[in-house]
């Protein structure tokens, strides 16, 4: 009888290990998002179904996608991809934009999506998970494809969000600045820095 290979210890993972950033079906600060994932070291890109529908209307087909990222997509029942953050590829996840959907998901435990399972598989793993909030204030003005529109968040919407800061592992931000923030305290946290300038 063989001898089990000891288990990798929680939070542990590989020198080479990499971002998993998520997106979503939302567009709010989504080309903001995805410069500021442009400009991190090691990001491979997850997308929802969702996310997958919506960045063309943005300009974001997948292979220009895949002229900066690694594209991973939402084709799996089972979110097979997710078995990467057991074998210590990944040492962040971040889903940014998140939409309230996800947002609500992740609140309260659901995983049957790729980021959302991303999300739920980190936070078992200890791996921390920076999400960035679409609908975090009363009145919130926000790019369609076409213009900007006002929307107006419901208290389930807001209550969702202070919900999920109280989950573990997890570092919600409300706006873009806060987002740079978690990322420039996870980049200090590994000794890494952004590939060019984050302003």
């Amino acid at each position: 009888m063989s001898t089990p290979t000891p288990a990798r210890r929680l939070g542990e993972f590989k020198p080479d290990a990499r971002f998993a950033w998520c997106v979503t079906g939302s567009g709010h600060m989504l080309e903001e998002s995805i410069d500021m994932a442009r400009q991190l070291p090691g990001v491979d890109l997850f997308l929802s179904a969702a996310g997958e529908e919506v960045l063309p209307l943005y300009g974001w087909t997948v292979p220009k996608l895949r002229e900066h990222f690694r594209v991973i997509r939402d084709n799996s029942a089972s979110s097979v991809p997710v078995g990467m953050l057991y074998t210590g590829q990944y040492h962040t996840v971040v889903i940014a934009p998140a939409t309230s959907n996800t947002v609500a998901k992740c609140a309260y435990g659901i995983s049957d999506t790729l980021p959302t399972n991303l999300y739920a598989q980190a936070g078992k793993q200890c791996i921390p998970g920076i999400v960035f909030a679409c609908d975090t204030a009363p009145s919130v003005i926000t790019q369609s494809p076409h213009e900007w529109v006002e929307v107006r968040p419901r208290t389930i919407e807001l209550d969702n969000v202070e919900r999920l800061t109280r989950i573990e592992h997890t570092t919600v931000a409300r706006s873009l600045d806060e987002l740079r923030a978690a990322l420039d305290q996870r980049l200090a946290d590994l000794k890494l820095a952004w590939t060019t300038s984050s302003s």
